[in-house]
C-alpha cells in the first residue's frame, strides 16, 4: 500500500514530515511519496521554481526508510491537478495496488470542488489527517459522502484498491510554509523549523530573500 502525499513544500518542514511518518507507520505503507506540483490550482504560486523545491524535498527525507520523492508533477507543464496525477500513478502501479491520496483536513473540507472528485475516489483511497479533537465536517452533502465511502478498520484499505475514506488522527506540529517564508524575509532564523539539509539550501541559494 502507497501513500501519496502532495503539496506546494514551499518550504518542506517538519510539519509536512511528522504527519508523513504518522501516516506511514499507522497504515504501515510500504511508501510515502511526496509529490510537489508544478502549478498551483487553487492557491497562489510558489515562491521558488520547481526544481528547487524537488531539491529541498529530496535532502529532507534522504535519511527516512519509505519516503520518496516523485517529480511528475514537476515534470508536466500544466497544471497540477490530482486526478492527473493519480491517473499516471496507475499507469505506473496497475489498478490493483491500494493507493492512499493523504490530505488534511482543510483540504478535505472542500474535496467536493476539486476537479472531478467522483473520478479521484475511484483511483485511491482518501486518508484525511486530523487534529486531536477535530469536528467532523458540517457540509450535508460532504458528511453523506463520507458515511458512504468510510472505513473503520485501517484493513479495509487493503482489500481494495480505491474507494475508502479513513480519518487518522496525527502529530499536528503548528508550522506553517508562510510563516518560515516570512520570517527568512526578514532576517530571522528558521532553525527547528526545517531540516538542517533544507537550511543549507536555503542559505546556498539565498531563497525566500
Amino acid at each position: 500500500m502507497i501513500g501519496i502525499f502532495g503539496g506546494t513544500f514551499d518550504p518542506i518542514h517538519f510539519g509536512h514530515l511528522r504527519v508523513a511518518l504518522d501516516v506511514m507507520e499507522q497504515l504501515q505503507l510500504e511508501q510515502m511519496r511526496f509529490i510537489p506540483l508544478n502549478r498551483a490550482v487553487h492557491r497562489e504560486q510558489p515562491d521558488t521554481t520547481g526544481l528547487q523545491r524537488l531539491e529541498m524535498l529530496r535532502a529532507a527525507i534522504a535519511d527516512q526508510p519509505g519516503f520518496m520523492a516523485d517529480d511528475r508533477e514537476i515534470l508536466r507543464d500544466s497544471p497540477s491537478y490530482s486526478l492527473d496525477t493519480l491517473q499516471s500513478l496507475r499507469r505506473e502501479l496497475g489498478w490493483q495496488a491500494p493507493l492512499c491520496l493523504v490530505l488534511g483536513a482543510d483540504a478535505y473540507a472542500a474535496f467536493l470542488q476539486w476537479h472531478k472528485p467522483l473520478e479521484i475516489i475511484q483511483l485511491a483511497h482518501l486518508v484525511v489527517m486530523q487534529r486531536p479533537g477535530h469536528m467532523p465536517p458540517d457540509d450535508a452533502q460532504l458528511q453523506a459522502f463520507s458515511l458512504q465511502h468510510h472505513a473503520e478498520q485501517k484493513n479495509q484499505l487493503r482489500e481494495s484498491a480505491a474507494g475508502r475514506i479513513m480519518f487518522l488522527p496525527v502529530t499536528q506540529l503548528e508550522i506553517s510554509a508562510s510563516d518560515i517564508r516570512q520570517r527568512l524575509r526578514q532576517g530571522a532564523s528558521a532553525r527547528y523549523l526545517l531540516p538542517d539539509p533544507v537550511l543549507k539550501i536555503v542559505a546556498r541559494d539565498h531563497l525566500y530573500r
